[in-house]
């Protein structure tokens, strides 16, 4: 077979070099239903057959829309590639307005939703989409025809020669998907990646997974987004059995019924783990509850590759036996790494981590590169807690002037989807303009420092660096969310959403537990303890970065109430709005 050059080339290696009985495995219905290799490629072009016998055209766009990672959506990707047409996966949790901008604007023919709560979403609008003929459902609903249809529809081989000729025709540099960026402010745009972007990018990360074939992966970050989609390709070259978790809020069981040697998760999962963790250990007492706490501190401190010499090893090697084994019994028992992405992770996530035996690999990149940029590694010495790995080969990065973190490579976007003149803002010739902070340190290893459109100045004339404040101030198991606010004022302050469930219990602990969660909020006691917190947090910042004021808010942030993108990451505008009397608080404006 010849190399692969294009997606739909991933599958066909897998079959010629190590086929797998669990390709694919899924949950339905409670039990576990796997997929080989040799059925997902039967699959796929039984689905290129009906979607020409449905009409789809060369560059035709075809809608993907699921609530949960599964099977169908992987069938139905190379289906739709293969032939030459373009797949447009959509978030599930975005609103009805975008669900609607994003079809009409890539003008997609076809909809493939996963289940109900995202069909609900597109009957809302069904009658505002212009270009879509039919939408179908993965899950068997009353109100929807099923994926099964087109299954059946495609039974026929006798159109297969055509599926080939068309197969023939895709070049590496076609137009292969188009991503639409979240955005924390204003319409979506339209990421225009070719084939060639997201293979360059797989084939040149695929030697920094240290895992064997055959090995299991669970899956369980949104397939729409370009960082789950393009490791499921590696996954899919390297062999690896892939499982996908039932949902966020299934993952811990999922763990343990899979046991996984890999898995790609965003730190806010894994302080959410962490919290957890801490949380059983606060409720041991005794010599065990000292244990704990003792494997905590020592896991903090922890280096790679041995740096803090053989005592600490000695150490840590009986912190694993006795306390590190449980976490890691929690986590399935077999987890060799997990690859983090979507934001910055705490350092002593990864220090912490580390010293459990479950290494988390920071990974940075954009939608816009395919997305891979840097990759840790843990062999060869490619690992740096608090960096984001070395360069990808192939991957030129230069840092500019401003100390903007610029790249050129294959990995590069063909661009924004009808939208030259945006594509032309983020491009100086070949280079890509990220909009992140970094540097690269005499090993190589390139560090995030902020994000550039997030640094502001006070009325002083000072920077502020928010993301590394905020990520400081996460490390308190009172704060589950932050966002330092302050461009133009005479000070930074900051915006807190408290871990609800810590208050409560530390309420209970000191009397409290009585009071509404309105009053907890202004209760002296509860505020002088988050001053604490912040206090604390403002020890390694200089005096014109630390926070002087902050306001509790009274709601989580979530992505269904507008405060943070479908990745996780700050909806900065949004939550000033949502939270403007709080602010004109902080800088005592009366209106």
């Amino acid at each position: 077979m010849q190399k692969v050059t294009r997606l739909f080339d991933f599958p066909f290696h897998q079959l010629e070099n190590h086929p797998l009985d669990k390709c694919f495995v899924t949950k339905y219905d409670g039990k576990w239903v796997s997929t080989s290799t040799k059925e997902y490629i039967a699959k796929a072009n039984t689905i290129s057959r009906a979607l020409l016998r449905m009409g789809v055209q060369v560059d035709d766009k075809i809608a993907l829309i699921s609530s949960t990672n599964r099977t169908e959506w992987n069938i139905m990707d190379i289906g739709i590639l293969q032939i030459g047409a373009q797949t447009v996966p959509i978030y599930p949790t975005i609103s009805e307005d975008d669900y609607e901008y994003i079809v009409n604007h890539s003008e997609s023919k076809y909809i493939f939703v996963s289940c109900d709560e995202v069909l609900q979403k597109v009957l809302k609008v069904k009658n505002k989409l212009m270009t879509v003929k039919e939408v179908y459902s993965f899950d068997q609903l009353s109100d929807c025809n099923n994926w099964q249809e087109v299954v059946k529809l495609g039974e026929d081989e006798s159109n297969q020669n055509e599926v080939e000729k068309r197969k023939d025709q895709v070049r590496p540099e076609n137009l292969a998907t188009i991503i639409y960026t979240s955005g924390t402010t204003g319409r979506p745009k339209g990421v225009m990646l070719s084939h060639h972007n997201i293979v360059s990018n797989v084939l040149s990360a695929k030697n920094r997974l240290p895992l064997k074939p055959g090995d299991k992966v669970l899956s369980f970050l949104p397939i729409c987004h370009i960082f789950e989609r393009t490791f499921s390709y590696a996954y899919q070259y390297l062999c690896y059995e892939i499982h996908f978790a039932e949902g966020l809020d299934k993952i811990s069981e999922n763990i343990k019924e899979v046991k996984p040697a890999a898995m790609t998760v965003v730190p806010r999962l894994v302080e959410k783990v962490y919290d957890a963790i801490i949380a059983k250990g606060a409720n041991l007492t005794g010599i065990k509850k000292k244990l704990f706490y003792w494997a905590v501190e020592l896991g903090l401190k922890f280096e790679p590759y041995g740096k803090n010499g053989w005592w600490y090893e000695k150490k840590l090697a009986f912190a694993r036996k006795l306390i590190f084994s449980k976490w890691q019994e929690a986590l399935g028992g077999n987890l060799k790494m997990m690859a983090s992405g979507s934001a910055a992770l705490q350092p002593r996530l990864g220090h912490v981590f580390g010293a459990a035996g479950m290494p988390i690999m920071e990974c940075y990149g954009l939608t816009e590169t395919s997305p891979g940029i840097s990759v840790s590694e843990m062999r060869n010495f490619g690992w740096k807690i608090g960096k984001v790995g070395k360069i990808l080969d192939g991957v030129d990065v230069k840092i500019a002037e401003d100390g903007e973190i610029l790249c050129k490579g294959p990995n590069v976007m063909m661009g924004y989807y009808k939208d030259p003149e945006k594509t032309a803002e983020v491009m100086t010739g070949d280079y890509f303009h990220t909009g992140d902070i970094g540097e690269i340190d005499e090993d190589g290893f390139l560090m995030i420092t902020d994000r550039k459109k997030e640094m502001f100045k006070t009325s002083g004339g000072k920077y502020v660096a928010p993301q590394l404040l905020e990520n400081t101030m996460k490390e308190s198991r009172f704060i589950e969310q932050a966002m330092v606010v302050g461009e133009g004022e005479k000070m930074p302050a900051a915006l807190i959403q408290p871990n609800f469930d810590f208050l409560q219990e530390w309420a209970k602990r000191h009397g409290l537990s009585e009071i509404e969660r309105s009053e907890l909020l202004s209760n002296t006691m509860v505020l002088a303890r988050y001053q604490e917190e912040v206090d604390k947090s403002n020890e390694s910042f200089a005096k014109w970065e630390k926070v002087k004021q902050f306001r509790l808010t009274p709601d989580a942030w979530t992505v269904e109430g507008g405060h943070l993108t479908p990745t996780m990451k700050l909806k900065r505008k949004a939550i000033k709005e949502k939270y403007i009397e709080l602010y004109n608080q902080i800088y005592e404006r009366t209106f």
